[in-house]
């Protein structure tokens, strides 16, 4: 009876919990699925989006209800530096591919978060190469701000710098301005080994092949992969409430005898 109850909880076989995922964070839908309506830059996710039509249309604003986040912290920022924060907002909302990066946070407004996604050097280093003139007071965007007027504002003492002064390489800007979200690879993009925040969708999105690369990666590691799966946040989530409210029944009743301690100890 236990096995019967557990089987629906099990998923599809030979399917990777690290794959077409969307994090348990602010704004991301539950399961990545089509969008038609996605908005400018996040238009490439259309088919396949952890993100809303709505969020992808508030990435695009200098201040937006997501976070209340205001890029002209240091006066307007130039267009060509914008847009690659725009790339980078919808990359973090609307991807269905960061599954092998997904951490836990801990944090009162997102369960999870991504930890050092490989970031493809030429997105960094354009990215890098169009901000550099554009004007930041932090190194670390994630913390630190003055929210004392409801959006981010540079701490009291700050300096307004460039930011090739703030990040003096492209390595700096990408693992620095997310406290480590992303790190800086040295592959090049269409290698299938880096995440690229820019892809034409008629091509078919390019960042499938990297996250199944580096699940597989992670999979094959000692105390990693499918046997772990069960501990990860999305796994209990992923589990029906009926198996959850009803094993412990079985159990009190003696339908497992000796197993009681080793079901427990799976959920």
């Amino acid at each position: 009876l236990v096995v019967a109850l557990l089987a629906p909880a099990a998923g599809a076989p030979g399917q990777d919990p690290l794959l077409n995922v969307c994090m348990d964070a602010k704004h991301h839908k539950r399961e990545p699925g089509p969008e038609g309506n996605l908005y400018g830059q996040c238009s490439p996710w259309k088919d396949n989006a952890c993100c809303t039509a709505n969020t992808s249309s508030e990435a695009h604003r200098d201040q937006s209800f997501l976070y209340n986040f205001n890029w002209k912290h240091c006066g307007v920022m130039p267009p060509k530096c914008k847009r690659h924060f725009i790339q980078d907002t919808c990359l973090y909302e609307c991807s269905p591919n960061l599954g092998p990066w997904i951490e836990q946070a801990g944090s009162s407004w997102r369960r999870e978060r991504i930890l050092q996604v490989p970031l493809c050097r030429e997105d960094c280093e354009q990215w890098w190469e169009d901000c550099k003139d554009a004007r930041t007071c932090k190194e670390n965007w994630h913390k630190g701000w003055n929210w004392a007027t409801g959006t981010n504002r540079c701490p009291w003492g700050s300096m307004c710098r460039p930011f090739r002064q703030v990040f003096p390489r492209p390595k700096d800007l990408c693992e620095k301005i997310w406290s480590s979200s992303f790190s800086y690879s040295p592959e090049r993009r269409g290698s299938g080994r880096c995440i690229q925040m820019w892809f034409d969708p008629a091509q078919g999105n390019p960042n499938v092949p990297v996250a199944k690369y580096y699940a597989e990666r992670k999979g094959s590691r000692p105390g990693q992969g499918h046997d772990v799966a069960p501990e990860s946040g999305r796994a209990v989530r992923a589990r029906p409430c009926s198996v959850l409210l009803l094993l412990p029944l079985v159990l009190l009743r003696g339908g497992c005898g000796g197993c009681g301690v080793r079901a427990r100890g799976s959920l």
